[in-house]
């Protein structure tokens, strides 16, 4: 009887083992153990003590040739300041470590090669510059900016809104601050949705017929109201593009840059949404900065616009960012 039992208890530990080894070898644990004989083998390739020569001697040879130099910012002559833009370098040692995790054990000339890349920030920066306005981003970067002026009505600014956000696109919102009192809740909302919000003056004045006083209290007042909604500004864009150097002034001692339009989408004179898709698709470009207001012909042009920009291979972002030296 107790012969009969281990015979059993014998018979039933090898069909267990039997469905062990199938479910290795066909069923769900086979991607486990795949995984993990992967990773061994990863783990054996790659020791701290020892060094793959040959892969890491081709990737120092290959450094040199995909590095880009840091454009210094400048100022000039049509376009005044102009924002720098960063270099990059290849980390050669963190190259070869993430080379190795990977599993690459000989050099491959391939767009998908493990490359990390340190940032080189640029020696002349926009802070470093005499002050002058900006007109636009540094035309090696490939990203582009929307400019929205709101300065009256909101008839059109939600469904702008709700376009950009089936877009994934964020927009910077210049606020005339009398608009801007009345409206702080619809700020909040833009704000919520991943916008920057910055300074377009008070009451919409031509800035260049105001003396110093009344230019500080136009910037002033609403740069009072962004600070209540928690912004941290950084530009000020004058109402009509009118300006002085006066002007320049006075909002660098709010710690503010004066900052205008590369393309003007002119959608106040109220023309056909197409025709200015149409104007952007043949004229905008990299650090193109893209002027517009919550109009019925924006509202109707804002998707196609999104769309000429990505056709041209541009990303789309904020002013700061457009304006940053950041590499995309």
């Amino acid at each position: 009887m107790k012969h009969a039992n281990l015979s059993a208890k014998a018979l039933a530990m090898l069909v267990c083992l039997s469905l062990v080894l199938l479910a290795g070898t066909y069923g769900p644990l086979h991607a486990y153990l795949s995984a993990v004989k992967r990773t061994d083998a990863v783990q054996a390739a790659f020791k701290p003590d020892e060094t793959n020569k040959p892969l890491l001697q081709w990737i120092e040879q290959q450094a040199p040739g995909k590095a880009m130099t840091a454009i210094d910012a400048v100022n000039d002559r049509v376009w005044k300041a102009i924002p720098g833009y960063d270099g990059r370098e290849v980390d050669v040692q963190a190259t070869y470590r993430k080379a190795m995790e990977a599993g690459i054990q000989v050099p491959i000339a391939t767009a998908k090669f493990p490359w990390v890349y340190r940032e080189i920030k640029p020696a002349i920066n926009l802070s470093d510059l005499p002050m002058l306005p900006t007109y636009r981003g540094n035309p090696a970067k490939p990203m582009v900016a929307l400019m929205i002026n709101v300065a009256w009505g909101d008839e059109y600014l939600m469904p702008m809104l709700d376009t950009l956000k089936a877009a994934n696109v964020h927009a910077t919102f210049f606020m005339d601050g009398m608009w801007l009192s009345k409206h702080m809740d619809v700020a909040k909302e833009i704000i919520a949705s991943g916008h920057e919000l910055s300074n377009h003056a008070y009451s919409h004045p031509n800035m260049s017929q105001l003396g110093a006083g009344k230019q500080r209290e136009e910037i002033g007042k609403t740069e009072k109201l962004l600070d209540e909604l928690g912004v941290d500004n950084k530009w000020f864009a004058p109402p009509s593009g009118d300006y002085n150097s006066q002007t320049v002034k006075v909002a660098a001692e709010f710690g503010l840059r004066t900052v205008l339009w590369t393309l003007d989408t002119l959608d106040w004179r109220k023309p056909p949404s197409w025709s200015i898709v149409a104007k952007v698709t043949s004229r905008v470009g990299p650090g193109t900065l893209i002027l517009m207001h919550p109009t019925e012909s924006s509202k109707g042009a804002l998707s196609g616009i999104i769309k000429a920009v990505r056709a041209k291979g541009y990303s789309l972002g904020t002013v700061s960012e457009t304006l940053s030296t950041d590499r995309i």
